[in-house]
């Protein structure tokens, strides 16, 4: 939620939607956050899972769905949003999802976990160019607009501050100078990026690793085996060397 109230407005600045459907949306928490700037017309889209009782918006604002297949949804957007979603879906349905997305609106507000981010039932980690590529092939260019004005703000999580970018159709951005501007100054060869944050994050774990590869705990059955070597290698020595 912090990390919403500070990119929501962002993008709502650049992006004036008046209809927003988040795809992947959990409990709600990000659509609840653009109800709060003013967008209406919401709409969740996410599995059987989510439990309805702890839903930030509306019931009949959210829709089950099985994101592995195609969105059934006969209608169009002003704005997409998929945050560290895509990440969760078998490597095979990534471009089936991206085709969904370019589907529901002309501009898409998305983010996925990178190779070796870490997280729960990450089955497709990809780099964002990768993406950035599939999109493309729907005639999707890639803003990078988000990622420089909250690159140091602490309450955005690092996932966030690292992977999101904004993919819209190039009739969109003719018609917005700010989005022109945005586009401008979006080096397509400089998708890739990792942040601090992550970085010391999996240097952390690393280290943990090896500390815990240099020492670590003997079972039980080791130890009985090592015993039992080194007396061995004892009796061997007093026979060899006559020793008492």
């Amino acid at each position: 939620m912090r990390s919403a109230e500070v990119i929501v407005p962002l993008v709502l600045k650049l992006v004036p939607a008046q209809s927003v459907v988040d795809v992947g949306c959990g409990d709600g928490g990000w659509l609840a956050v653009f109800r709060r700037h003013g967008v209406e017309e919401i709409l969740g889209l996410d599995g059987e899972y989510v439990d309805r009782e702890t839903l930030q918006i509306p019931r009949e604002r959210f829709e089950a769905c099985d994101l592995t297949k195609p969105l059934a949804i006969q209608r169009e957007f002003d704005l997409a949003v998929s945050l560290e979603v895509a990440e969760h879906l078998p490597p095979e349905c990534g471009e089936l999802f991206v085709a969904g997305l370019t589907e529901l609106a002309p501009a898409v507000l998305f983010s996925a976990a990178i190779p070796f981010q870490g997280g729960t039932n990450h089955l497709n980690e990809q780099w964002p160019d990768k993406w950035a590529g599939l999109f493309r092939e729907r005639g999707y260019v890639a803003v990078d607009f988000v990622r420089k004005r909250v690159w140091q703000n602490t309450a955005v999580d690092f996932w966030y501050a690292q992977n999101t970018l904004l993919f819209v159709r190039p009739s969109v951005v003719e018609r917005s100078n700010s989005l022109r501007e945005e586009l401008r100054q979006t080096n397509p060869d400089q998708l890739c990026l990792v942040h601090p944050r992550q970085y010391l994050t999996l240097q952390a774990q690393y280290s943990e690793a090896i500390a815990q590869a240099e020492n670590p705990p003997l079972p039980s059955g080791v130890k009985e085996a090592s015993r039992i070597l080194l007396v061995c290698l004892k009796d061997s020595f007093r026979k060899r060397f006559g020793w008492k």
